[in-house]
């Protein structure tokens, strides 16, 4: 059984910094695309940035020049650095993974890490 785990989150003051980070575990062939949504109270779940396994990169634009997508395919894991934390990025951010797990091929989500940007 293949699951997502996510953790970084907190409390941070607006202009500051978090990176998030999402490990995939259990019996995995190849991850190809890794991506990260959030959800804020009240509003449907968007995303914010995607990756695929050869590293290649897509924004939001709310997030463009603050967020960095990344990923390490060897251990399966990838961030999201978080710079310049405005108060609306508060949100509940979900990692998600497109995993062959070598019975399947499906789409994993994370339980969701909480981001709260507040003085």
């Amino acid at each position: 059984q293949v699951q997502l785990v996510e953790s970084g989150g907190g409390l941070v003051q607006p202009g500051g910094s978090l990176t998030l980070s999402c490990a995939a575990y259990g019996i995995i062939a190849r991850i190809t695309a890794m991506r990260w949504y959030r959800q804020a109270p009240g509003k449907e779940r968007e995303m914010v940035a995607t990756i695929t396994h050869g590293g290649s990169t897509n924004y939001a634009d709310f997030v463009k020049g603050r967020f960095t997508i990344s990923r390490d395919n060897a251990k399966n894991t990838v961030h999201l650095q978080m710079n310049n934390l405005k108060p609306e990025d508060t949100a509940v951010y979900y990692c998600g993974a497109d995993i062959d797990s070598y019975n399947d091929y499906l789409d994993y989500w994370g339980q969701g890490t909480q981001v709260t940007v507040s003085s």
